[in-house]
């Protein structure tokens, strides 16, 4: 039997049951009809807004900041520290960000980059190169040295907008960037701008508050932003986010799924620079006209002070987020605060539960998208452990992870899977649902894949595993990077690190694939932070809990105990250097176990066992 059936069918028949049984049973369905019901005019405005067809329409990001202004002007619309930012005062505020921009040349389909740390001048001044149908590049800030070199000339920016927190780190790779002029953003009120350079914030004061006239040009299908990728795989790329696509975040997430209105806070702990913050949690505050709560940094320890102190009622989340706030200890003030619905990606079936039982979660709005993707698919009906529907054409194809490409018939086109079974996500390119892609042509034509089930169609490959759960549900799986071979079978690091997880000792793991000498394909390993000290671990145990839990393919060979896991600005785990590192302790300086052919327990990897292992004298 395929290995993801065999490994979470359960899951799966855990949905398909939760469906069914939602539509027979009214004690059920009542509750969620209700919360339908109430939510009915936002849904109805939200779809309303994914449904819009015409791209040349006047309607943009601009143009909902002014909406609220006039709408809502003394509600806030940011808070940050003890700042309180009205929606007038945002208005106006990005107003003079885009007078006083248009004054240094720039105009509609101009970039700007923006490196700026989570404040409200990075979205005074987002706004602001928007509002003239401008692009604002929005560039990571932890980015340094030859990275953020990368980033700063792919964007083939006019201007340079840096803050006072950041300027030494571009200023090592401003010689390198040709003649784009910088400009300089204060964040302490006694600092003076680095001489020769503009002071934006001096500046500004004086531009005019008036809504610029370009904002009346600005349309749908107009580009917006440029959000970079991680880089995790390569050198960052800038993919194209239109006015359009940032509307449509709006009307599914903040109207559709969570219904935020006015007397709403929206938390948000994310960096900036990253869509999940800037086009699903500032569209879905401005949505409704809510206000959003932003944090300089994610912190464990501050967190539900924070939520308690703004009195947020929603957040957005990435995945391993909500499971640094579930590995901290409990504390009696956990459920003490007003959320009662989160927003966001990556919260795996592991944690899923556990965490909306300890904080007193109603409502998980799970979503999957991509930041070059054409679609998404969105938790409408608050089901458990699902990204749910996606309204769009998509299908699940057979994936071939032995050379890494999907699998073609005879005739030449791709197989869909069936229900329960893992599969490809690619999804139509068609006129209502575009691919905006990369600034790179040659990287956006690699992301399509052509004469997909007929001849001429075009598809959006989003290099993820999803498997079908029936009435158009589907569940994260993996990257396809992440998914490796071994025993001839595919080995999801997801699903494994979800199962080692739950061994009371591990606080978190990573898990993937390293070769051996004379293996088939690539073995498991697993980099563990446990909750006691290395001297504590029952390796014992542990290893009764992964042949409980996984097919002896499944199981990981080698184990690494590790302080902490290495993770992005957006908590998406690097595993680059665990796999180059891989079993040798020449290299690792870390405990190590291997768990040898045929035996049940794992062992303390020591050189001689790693020179056996060199030498292919053990056969996994």
């Amino acid at each position: 039997m395929h290995y993801y059936r065999r490994m979470d069918l359960r899951r799966l028949s855990s949905t398909l049951g939760e469906l069914s049984a939602i539509a027979r049973d009214p004690a059920l369905w009542r509750p969620r009809a209700r919360m339908i019901a109430r939510k009915l005019p936002m849904i109805a405005r939200g779809l309303k807004m994914i449904g819009k067809k015409d791209k040349t329409e006047v309607l943009s990001i601009g143009s909902m900041i002014a909406e609220n202004a006039r709408r809502l002007p003394d509600y806030p619309a940011i808070l940050f520290e003890d700042r309180r930012i009205t929606h007038l005062q945002m208005h106006e505020l990005s107003n003079q960000w885009a007078s006083w921009l248009a004054s240094r040349g720039v105009g509609k389909g101009d970039v700007v980059t923006v490196l700026i740390e989570n404040r409200p001048e990075a979205l005074l001044v987002i706004a602001g190169i928007v509002k003239l149908g401008a692009i604002a590049a929005v560039v990571n800030t932890k980015q340094r040295g030859r990275v953020l070199q990368h980033s700063l000339a792919i964007s083939n920016a006019r201007l340079h907008v840096v803050g006072e927190e950041l300027w030494d780190s571009f200023a090592e790779v401003r010689g390198t960037l040709g003649g784009a002029e910088a400009a300089w953003v204060r964040e302490h009120a006694a600092s003076k701008a680095p001489e020769g350079v503009l002071d934006a914030s001096a500046a500004v004061v004086t531009a005019s508050r008036a809504t610029p006239k370009a904002l009346a040009e600005v349309r749908l299908g107009d580009p917006c932003f440029y959000i970079f990728t991680s880089g995790t795989t390569g050198m960052p790329k800038a993919s194209i986010m239109t006015h359009n696509r940032w509307t449509k975040a709006a009307g599914a997430f903040g109207m559709a799924a969570m219904a935020l209105d006015k007397d709403d806070v929206l938390y948000l702990a994310l960096p900036l620079y990253h869509n999940n913050a800037l086009t699903v949690a500032w569209s879905s505050a401005a949505a409704g006209g809510a206000a959003l709560a932003i944090r300089r940094k994610f912190s464990v320890t501050h967190f539900w002070e924070d939520v308690r102190r703004f009195r947020a009622t929603a957040f957005v989340y990435i995945g391993e987020l909500c499971r640094y706030l579930l590995n901290h200890p409990a504390e009696a003030g956990d459920r003490d605060h007003r959320v009662r619905r989160i927003c966001g990606n990556g919260l795996r079936p592991d944690i899923w539960r556990p965490f909306k039982e300890r904080f007193g979660i109603d409502e998980v709005y799970e979503f999957y998208a991509a930041s070059e993707g054409n679609t998404a698919f969105v938790n409408l009906l608050n089901l458990d452990c699902t990204v749910g529907l996606c309204p769009a054409p998509y299908a699940l194809v057979a994936y071939d992870v032995d050379r890494d490409e999907p699998v073609r018939g005879r005739d030449g086109h791709l197989t869909r899977v069936g229900r329960g079974e893992v599969g490809l996500l690619i999804t139509e390119v068609n006129e209502r649902y575009a691919f905006d892609g990369y600034t790179d042509p040659t990287a956006s034509e690699k992301k399509l894949f052509r004469d997909v089930f007929r001849p001429g169609d075009v598809w959006f490959n989003s290099g993820d595993l999803l498997r079908d759960q029936g009435f158009r549900h589907a569940q994260f799986i993996d990257r396809v990077g992440d998914t490796f071979r071994w025993k001839g079978e595919n080995v999801s690091t997801n699903e494994v690190a979800e199962a080692i997880n739950g061994f009371e000792q591990v606080a978190e793991s990573t898990v993937y694939g390293v070769q051996v000498p004379g293996g088939d394909g690539r073995c498991g390993m697993a980099a563990l932070v446990l909750r006691c000290r290395v001297d504590e671990f029952d390796v014992e145990g542990f290893a009764r809990h992964v042949r409980g839990q996984l097919p002896t393919y499944a199981q990981p060979v080698f184990l690494r105990l590790r302080p902490e896991l290495e993770i992005t600005g957006t908590f998406k785990q690097v595993k680059g250097d665990l796999r180059r590192q891989g079993f040798d302790p020449a290299l690792v300086g870390e405990p190590l176990f291997v768990l040898p052919p045929r035996q049940q327990r794992y062992v303390p990897l020591t050189s001689e066992l790693h020179q056996a292992i060199a030498r292919a004298e053990m056969s996994f």
